[in-house]
Parts: structure tokens; C-alpha cells; sequence
């Protein structure tokens, strides 16, 4: 194969497809920002404006000159970088099979997804602010049947006392506690067409004013302290970049070969907008 021949515009566009369909927690990050990134290293400097000062208004009186406005500056840095490196037998014959060029892609945005996703899900674990934390690592809660559903209740609390919106609020939480959430009736009640969907196969689920996620990226030490974070979207931004995909011919094979690069980065700007509850699965 001719590497003039290569095409990487449509391999670049095939991995960012897979990624994603795969991410869990970086589609509960808002991507506000992945527009003004261009390559590894990018810095993007976002403000926050302070809070403007209400006052009385008295009928013939002057009012008072306006106040100065004070924000706060953050930073976006695209600080992480990634790469794949395959080889393929016959590119070519690669390029005129879809169903052959998307699957060892796909295999690419799998192990690429696993890493990134893991990624923000331990960002936002550790940045969650101190008021809006339920159990810890030292005593991390033990939800059963009866009260998994009770303590995504008091995360929507946690929330709710930090004057964070109720509108698009998630909650990610591992394949047990799921299994608890499966067995109380206030969550797979079949009264509605949307529970119903849930027991035939579709979402996973709304419970307490949460949408519900399952995810095997649920920070964990060694299958216990879960970190089950809820939230919104206004807690952090997300960007990432395919910046480079190749075609070339390893010198000691008879194959050809692609690579990739994947930058990104993330920042938590928000952390009242996120609460964790740390709990451990039952031992039986």
C-alpha cells in the first residue's frame, strides 16, 4: 500500500465515533471549551463572574457608583496524551472492508476509552466539595435493598442545600448497587411506560431526581470505598483532540501499520455541583 494513498481524515473521525459511544462519565462533562484547543499543551483560561450586590433604592435619592465586577480565573490544560500503534496485514483490503476497518478501531477506542473515562471519573471524585460528601474512606456506608434508594435521596439533598439546579442531574453508580436499586419497587415500578421500558431492556433508570448510569469506572480501592458520584454537568469541562493519524511501514515487517494520537484534558470549575457517597457492597 501507497501511504499517499492513506486517508486519516476518515480513520480520525471513525475513532472519535467509538469513544463516544463508549464514555460514561465524560458525557456527564460539559464540552463548552474543546473548541478552542488545538494541541498537546493548550491552556484554555475560563472566568467566573462574582456575585453582583443587591441594594434599596430610595425614590429622589442618587444611587451609589457601580461597584467593580470580580471574577475568578481558572484553567483548562489539555495536559494528558495518548496513543495507539497497530498493524495491519493489507490497509488497503482494510479500506474497502468497513465492517474490518471499524472493528480494529474499535478495539483502539475501547482500550482508549477505558483510560479516559477512568480518568474523569477519579477528577471528579477527588474534587468534590467537603460539604457534599456521605460516608468516607474511614466509614464508608453499606446500602442494602431497602436503602440504596434512601442515600441517592440524601445525594440529591447534598445537592439541592448547595443551590444546585434539579434539572439534569446524574448519578453513576457500579453494577451492585444497581442490583440493589433492581430490587426496590420504587425504582423498577412498572406503573409507567418509562419503567416498563426499564424492565424490558431499555434505559437504566431514573431514581430520587437522578438519571442513573452504570459504569465499571466507579473509582474503587480493591472493590470496596465505591466513590457513587452525582451531579450535573455545570460541575466540570471535558476537551480532547485526535491531533494525528498515520500510515507507515514498520521497518522489520511485512505489514502496514497506524497510529494515533489522543489529547485531552478535564477541570472540575464547579465542585458544589457534584456530591459522592463512599459505600462498600454487603459481604455476605
Amino acid at each position: 500500500m501507497s501511504v499517499a494513498n492513506f486517508i486519516p481524515t476518515i480513520w480520525s473521525a471513525r475513532l472519535l465515533r467509538h469513544l463516544d459511544k463508549r464514555h460514561v462519565y465524560l458525557n456527564l462533562l460539559n464540552r463548552d471549551y474543546e473548541g478552542e484547543i488545538k494541541n498537546f499543551g493548550d491552556t484554555v483560561k475560563v472566568n467566573q463572574i462574582g456575585n453582583v450586590t443587591i441594594k434599596d433604592y430610595t425614590k429622589g435619592e442618587d444611587i451609589e457608583a457601580p461597584e467593580d465586577l470580580s471574577g475568578e480565573q481558572q484553567e483548562l490544560k489539555i495536559d494528558q496524551a495518548k496513543y495507539f500503534n497497530f498493524a495491519v496485514e493489507d490497509v488497503d483490503n482494510a479500506q474497502t472492508n468497513p465492517k474490518l476497518m471499524d472493528k480494529a478501531m474499535e478495539r483502539a477506542a475501547y482500550g482508549m476509552n477505558d483510560v479516559v473515562d477512568a480518568f474523569a471519573a477519579n477528577l471528579l471524585a477527588i474534587n468534590v466539595h467537603a460539604d457534599n460528601t456521605i460516608g468516607s474512606d474511614t466509614t464508608p456506608k453499606v446500602p442494602t435493598k431497602d436503602t440504596a434508594y434512601d442515600f441517592l435521596v440524601d445525594l440529591g439533598v447534598k445537592l439541592t442545600e448547595a443551590n444546585v439546579p434539579t434539572v439534569g442531574r446524574w448519578v453513576v453508580v457500579p453494577a451492585w448497587y444497581h442490583g440493589l436499586l433492581l430490587k426496590d419497587e420504587r425504582f423498577v415500578g412498572n406503573g409507567t411506560d418509562y419503567n416498563k421500558a426499564i424492565l424490558e431492556g431499555g434505559e437504566v433508570g431514573k431514581a430520587a431526581g437522578f438519571t442513573v448510569y452504570v459504569s465499571n469506572n466507579v473509582p474503587n480501592t480493591a472493590k470496596t470505598k465505591y466513590k457513587i458520584i452525582g451531579g450535573t454537568d455545570e460541575a466540570g469541562s471535558y476537551a480532547e483532540q485526535i491531533l494525528s493519524t498515520e500510515a507507515y511501514r514498520p521497518e522489520k515487517r511485512f505489514s502496514d501499520a497506524v497510529k494515533g494520537l489522543h489529547v485531552y484534558g478535564a477541570k472540575v470549575f464547579q465542585s458544589k455541583c457534584i456530591a459522592v457517597l463512599t459505600a462498600n457492597p454487603a459481604t455476605e
